[in-house]
C-alpha cells in the first residue's frame, strides 16, 4: 500500500512540476501584440531573402534566401521534390516559426509585426490530415467560428462551394447528419470537402491548400480538385495550394518550382512545360507513373 501510495506521489509532483514549467515558459511567438489591421496591396504575400532552419535542426536550412511574390486574388501553386521547403512555406504562412534572417511580408507589412490572433483569422487552411469530431456535419463545419448565429443561408453556399452540399442533402438527416467519430462515416473525399467549407465559411483573405489531395484516389481527387478550384474565385482572395500531383495546381496562375529551398522556376502550366525544365520532368514522372499503374492494375 505504502509502495503504491509512494508511486502516486510521484507521479503527481511530476505532473505538478511539469504544469509549473509551461505556465512559466514563455513562447518564442508573441501573440499577445502586433497590428490588427493593416492596409490593403497589390502585393499580398512576400518573401524576402527567407532563411529558415527547424528548431530541432539548427544549422541545416530548408530555405534559402527565398524569394517569391504573390500579387492579392493570384492563384499560385507550389512544387517541388520532397524536402525542397512547400510545407515550410506553409508554416512560416500561418507564424508556426519566425523566419532566422530574411522577413514575410503581408500586403507589405513584416510578419513580425502583426497581431498574430488577427493574421491567422484572415487565412483559411486545408491539410492533408483532416480534422473532424464527432458531432453534426453542421457543426463541424462551423468549428472554431466565435459567431454562434451563422445563418443557415451562408452555410449552404460554403458547402456548394466546396461540392459537398448535394452529398448532404442525400444523408438521412442532411447538415444534422452525425459525422462520426473522427469523422470515419464519412469517406477522405467527404472529409475533404467538408474542410474546405470550414474554411471557405469564415471567408478568408488568404486561403492555404497543403497537399489536400494527396491521400485521395483518383475520382475523389478530381472532385475535390474542382472545390478548390471554385474555392479560389473568392472576390481578391489569394490562394496558394502546395502539392504533389501536379494536376492539383495546373490551372493556377502561376506555378512556383522549388528546389533545395529556393524558387527555380516561375510561371503557367503552359509557360513551364514550354520551358522543358524541371517541371516539365516532374511532370513527365507523374505521367510515366500513372501509365506503370494502370498497365499494372490490368
Amino acid at each position: 500500500m505504502w509502495l503504491t501510495w509512494d508511486k502516486d506521489t510521484t507521479k503527481a509532483h511530476s505532473a505538478a512540476n511539469h504544469i509549473i514549467h509551461l505556465r512559466r515558459s514563455q513562447p518564442p511567438i508573441n501573440t499577445s501584440t502586433g497590428l490588427k489591421e493593416i492596409p490593403e496591396a497589390d502585393i499580398a504575400i512576400e518573401f524576402k531573402d527567407v532563411r529558415f532552419s527547424y528548431p530541432t535542426r539548427p544549422g541545416v536550412p530548408v530555405l534559402r534566401d527565398l524569394n517569391l511574390k504573390i500579387s492579392t486574388g493570384e492563384s499560385i501553386g507550389i512544387v517541388g521534390a520532397s524536402g525542397c521547403g512547400k510545407t515550410t512555406v506553409i508554416s512560416l504562412l500561418e507564424r508556426f516559426y519566425d523566419t532566422d534572417s530574411g522577413d514575410v511580408l503581408i500586403h507589405g507589412v513584416p510578419l513580425r509585426d502583426l497581431d498574430v490572433h488577427a493574421h491567422r483569422a484572415r487565412i483559411g487552411m486545408v491539410s492533408q490530415d483532416t480534422t473532424l469530431y464527432q458531432g453534426s456535419i453542421r457543426d463541424n463545419v462551423l468549428l472554431g467560428l466565435d459567431d454562434a448565429d451563422i445563418p443557415e443561408e451562408r452555410i449552404i453556399k460554403a458547402c456548394k462551394d466546396a461540392n459537398i452540399h448535394e452529398f448532404i442533402l442525400s444523408l438521412p438527416d442532411g447538415y444534422d447528419t452525425d459525422a462520426g467519430t473522427r469523422g470515419l462515416a464519412l469517406s477522405g473525399g467527404q472529409r475533404q470537402r467538408i474542410a474546405i467549407a470550414r474554411a471557405l465559411i469564415r471567408d478568408p483573405e488568404i486561403l492555404l491548400f497543403d497537399e489536400a489531395t494527396s491521400a485521395l484516389d483518383t475520382a475523389n481527387e478530381l472532385v475535390v480538385q474542382r472545390a478548390i478550384e471554385v474555392a479560389a474565385k473568392g472576390p481578391g482572395r489569394t490562394t496558394i495550394a502546395v502539392a504533389h500531383r501536379l494536376s492539383t495546381i495546373k490551372r493556377c496562375d502561376r506555378i512556383f518550382v522549388l528546389h533545395a529551398g529556393r524558387v527555380v522556376e516561375v510561371g503557367s502550366h503552359e509557360e513551364l512545360i514550354a520551358r522543358r525544365g524541371r517541371y516539365y520532368e516532374m511532370v513527365l514522372t507523374q505521367s510515366l507513373d500513372q501509365e506503370v499503374g494502370s498497365h499494372t492494375s490490368v
